[in-house]
């Protein structure tokens, strides 16, 4: 019934906007050695169906995790991840992008493990110049470990979008005219990872891991990059203004993926950064223009 709803209501959002705008690409599904090479506890990392299909475990000694070959100065970058399935409590998910330098520039996904019957968390960040905290958390509006879905990233020099399933769910936009880094110059690699983090991922390290419940699994496919490729030094992208991620229609949201953004702002939203007047009395300056408040 929740999926039938969320199918009218997205029908009756593109009938809204009058026209669909411009949305990402279709990600291209590739093996995972194409793109993506283990980089740690590689016995940990099993592979399926010619490598289009990989599952990561988790027990009591380590996690594990790959990251890509290249390094990238804006693109699309998209994981399909079904996530670890029944009691995950103090296990984390991670699929982020970041650059090599002590004040790196980072745009994060991370799935907070649960217990039985509670929702996943999912919380994302971006760090600038080393700095972080800017913290959104959200429920899904589907259970994650049941099926796979798609997570994606559109980074450009105008903003970074966070997708779900094609579902904008957070914009971060270039600030710097507000005095706000943005992340631009620094290429980033792709990572993912499973580890254990109870000190802090579930109700915020109350909820430890049960490790008669290990392994703890989470499965991926779709290892999917669409970006241009750069040195770790390099300072610009080559094709800058000449991929379609660079065109007008990718400077913004559309209508209708505000309408959406809305509904998960509204519905869905657990936490945001921009309205925690405790650690921020003064609203940070990217906020407004984020539309995060």
């Amino acid at each position: 019934m929740a999926s039938f709803v969320w199918t009218l209501y997205l029908g009756f959002l593109f009938w809204a906007s009058g026209a669909m705008g411009a949305a990402p690409k279709k990600p291209v599904d590739v093996p995972f050695g194409r793109n993506y090479v283990p980089t740690w506890a590689i016995d940990h990392i099993k592979y399926f169906n010619g490598e289009s299909e990989i599952q990561l475990s988790l027990d009591k000694y380590t996690g594990t995790g790959f990251q890509s070959k290249g390094s990238y100065l804006f693109g699309h970058f998209s994981m399909q991840i079904k996530m670890v399935p029944a009691d995950s409590a103090g296990t984390v998910t991670a699929f982020y992008l970041s650059s090599q330098y002590s004040e790196h520039d980072e745009i994060d996904f991370e799935f907070l493990g649960n217990r039985t019957g509670q929702p996943y968390i999912l919380q994302t960040n971006v760090f600038t110049g080393g700095k972080g905290d800017r913290e959104h958390r959200i429920y899904l509006w589907f259970d994650p470990t049941k099926a796979y879905h798609s997570y994606s990233v559109l980074w450009n020099l105008y903003q970074i979008v966070f997708f779900v399933d094609d579902v904008p769910i957070r914009v971060f936009k270039n600030s710097k005219d507000l005095g706000v880094k943005f992340p631009f110059d620094q290429p980033m690699k792709i990572y993912s990872s499973l580890w254990n983090a109870d000190d802090w991922a579930t109700r915020g390290g109350l909820e430890k891991t049960d490790w008669s419940k290990a392994p703890f699994v989470a499965s991926y496919r779709g290892f999917h990059i669409d970006g241009c490729e750069a040195s770790v030094n390099a300072k610009f992208c080559a094709t800058q203004g000449k991929r379609w991620w660079d065109h007008r229609d990718f400077q913004d949201l559309n209508g209708l993926q505000y309408r959406r953004l809305s509904w998960v702002r509204q519905k869905y939203t657990i936490y945001n950064y921009c309205t925690d007047r405790v650690r921020y009395p003064t609203l940070p300056p990217e906020c407004n223009r984020d539309r995060d408040i």
